[in-house]
């Protein structure tokens, strides 16, 4: 069976990878992409990369006729998807790339991102979208959440982590680098090439980061008990890709093991042998994520790297993902695209 997929969002970052990787997916076809700043233009004058494809033009989300739609993925902003969403048909999956549905307490939402959430009742059925550890939820949601990206690195090195009880919960440092296209595609200053490249610096220093709102909820739910742990993330002068380091207090061989059985069987998720560690290089443009395992030169210290693609497992593949569980689809159907390297 082919499900009628719709994209809100069609002209961002993630909007494309979504086009990219649902052109080669079995079981899902594009009926309408939706991109209102850029409504009435071909997908080829904002992508030209996809000119190959056949493909509707962009249109105000406005204009789709959901009736004729499954599932749509909403790849805008935080704020604006939640208004969006809460006009959609209930007939409708949605999986939201947003923060918008991310944090189950409308008011950590509001502290986090700086404005009242304006549709709480819709919070309440949607599910977060980690799909290795809610799968259950997810293949009967409506509503699903995709994490953050930087959340989604983390969280795949500490969660079956602190499950196990196998690390101290008060000494988590992690540290991450992220391309630039997890800031998305509006124009910055700070995102021009001459003031990005050939540098690196870390921003949202000290607690500010909005994805410390999705680590509080997930780590304290798993250890039932408050949990915070130290996070600086860096923006790299690369396209795409993210790199996280995890110092914790832990037996390395106990760490590496609770790490492999707990991911053994996924088919994105590849812990490396022991002492191995990742690069960004080895999973660019997949929905794969390798995580590697090294003892740190001080007794009982462990250090653990993670590294995923940002716009892939870390956005648009994990939308996929879920939508392949919400629609029936096998969970790996039109992600198994090899990493490109180099």
């Amino acid at each position: 069976m082919t499900h009628s997929i719709a994209i809100i969002g069609a002209s961002g970052y993630t909007g494309a990878e979504l086009i990219r990787l649902i052109a080669t997916h079995p079981g899902f076809e594009i009926k309408a992409l939706a991109a209102n700043s850029k409504a009435g233009q071909p997908l080829a004058a904002v992508f030209p990369h996809l000119r190959h494809l056949t493909l509707p033009d962009l249109v105000t989300w406005e204009q789709i006729d959901f009736d004729q739609i499954d599932l749509c993925f909403c790849a805008l902003p935080h704020k604006t998807s939640q208004e969006v969403i809460a006009q959609l048909p209930a007939s409708v999956k949605i999986v939201d790339l947003s923060a918008d549905f991310r944090l189950r307490d409308p008011e950590a939402y509001a502290k986090w991102y700086g404005n009242p959430h304006s549709a709480p009742e819709m919070q309440k059925e949607a599910v977060y979208g980690l799909t290795e550890f809610y799968r259950d939820e997810i293949s009967g949601a409506r509503l699903v959440a995709g994490t953050g990206c930087n959340a989604a690195t983390g969280q795949y090195i500490l969660r079956p982590l602190i499950g196990a009880g196998v690390i101290d919960l008060d000494e988590i440092i992690l540290d991450l680098q992220c391309g630039v296209s997890g800031a998305g595609r509006s124009l910055k200053e700070n995102l021009l090439h001459a003031e990005l490249s050939e540098g690196t610096n870390a921003y949202a220093v000290g607690g500010t980061h909005r994805h410390l709102g999705e680590f509080d909820q997930e780590f304290s739910a798993i250890a039932g008990r408050p949990v915070q742990i130290q996070f600086t993330p860096h923006l790299g002068p690369f396209n795409r890709g993210i790199l996280a380091t995890c110092y914790v207090k832990g037996d390395a061989a106990t760490v590496h093991e609770t790490l492999a059985k707990a991911y053994g069987s996924e088919p994105f998720v590849e812990v490396l042998p022991m002492g191995e560690t990742p690069s960004t290089h080895h999973v660019r443009g997949s929905n794969f994520c390798h995580i590697g395992v090294t003892g740190d030169r001080i007794s009982g210290r462990t250090i653990v790297v993670a590294a995923l693609d940002n716009l892939t497992k870390g956005s648009s593949g994990q939308a996929i993902q879920n939508a392949n569980l919400m629609l029936g689809q096998p969970e790996t159907a039109g992600l198994m695209l090899a990493p490109c390297f180099p």
